[in-house]
């Protein structure tokens, strides 16, 4: 029996991002619209103003099924992270808004 040199655990390859300045500016959206076929998912990113009918799109990005996915599940992980750390994010406007004033739907 010979002894094997124990191999060394593989890690996986670090990234490295790059950004431009302009993207990492940022864009504030408060509306997102999801479309898909078999092949792709389209988001759609957009501002919707008060008093207005229509939403303007900022931004569309569009992927795969998988990444989709993985990007359903990051959110999901980051969200549970921030609540765990500043507490419960709110959903129910509808229901706490006092009667006689105008609807706020959140998006």
């Amino acid at each position: 029996m010979t002894d094997q040199p124990p191999k060394p655990e593989s890690k996986p390859p670090s990234l490295q991002f790059s950004i431009d300045d302009s993207v990492a500016n940022g864009v504030y959206v408060n509306f997102a619209n999801i479309i898909h076929n078999p092949a792709e998912f389209v988001l759609d990113f957009g501002r919707s103003v008060p008093g207005r009918s229509d939403v303007r799109v900022l931004s569309r990005v569009l992927t795969t099924p998988v990444h989709a996915k993985q990007l359903l599940n990051a959110l999901a992980q980051n969200v549970a992270l921030y609540e765990k750390t500043f507490g419960a994010i709110r959903t129910d406007f509808e229901a706490l808004r006092p009667s006689g004033t105008e609807s706020f739907r959140p998006n």
